[in-house]
């Protein structure tokens, strides 16, 4: 990641408990956003910056993102990542609170893509918002989608309740046709999807 806020950002995440994206995720969520001409992004899980500078990147120049994170510290370091990265104080939107509350609340059909990168227990019910919140056309990006097991399911090894939210998103986005899905095989998994 060379030098600079990015790099800060990143090593600020590795120190913290909310791991930041590589460079390659990171470099696959840039052209993502920039593929699509992203004016508006929701991305669920601020962390200390490092994937918001990479949407930012990516956006239309007069973008805005807008981040959620329950924990204050990790916002403030990403506020001052983003400034200290170039991007003004009205490229960001960052609201402290717990995503499933904050996402009810933000407009229907009002974004180009949404971003998640958080618990994912919750990554079933993040993909219920983001069909709501996604116009036609947007994209929704889950990171860490391949951090399940490769072993089977059986008497001596039960699923833990991430890994089953993780299959069940899976199985939605391949069967449902409200998707046109792809896995891309970097860093810890990213599932993108056009919702068409």
């Amino acid at each position: 990641m060379g030098d600079g806020p990015l790099a800060d950002a990143y090593d600020a995440g590795v120190r913290s408990a909310a791991p930041p994206v590589d460079a390659a995720t990171g470099a696959a969520l840039r052209f993502l956003t920039a593929a699509i001409g992203a004016r508006s992004v929701v991305e669920v899980g601020t962390g200390c910056g490092t994937s918001g500078i990479w949407l930012l990147q990516g956006m239309a120049p007069d973008g805005i993102l807008t981040t959620v994170d329950v924990n204050a510290a990790y916002q403030d370091y990403a506020r001052s990542a983003f400034g200290r990265a170039g991007f003004g104080a009205g490229r960001a939107r960052l609201i402290r609170g717990v995503a499933l509350e904050v996402l009810p609340r933000l407009t229907d059909g009002g974004y180009d893509m949404v971003s998640i990168d958080a618990d994912p227990v919750s990554y079933p019910s993040y993909l219920e918002e983001a069909l709501r919140l996604l116009r036609p056309g947007g994209v929704v990006v889950f990171n860490n989608m391949l951090v399940t097991s490769g072993e089977p399911d059986g008497p001596l090894r039960v699923p833990d309740p991430a890994e089953i939210a993780i299959r069940e998103v899976m199985r939605r986005m391949r069967e449902d046709e409200d998707f046109i899905p792809l896995l891309v095989p970097v860093g810890e998994g990213l599932l993108a999807a056009i919702r068409p």
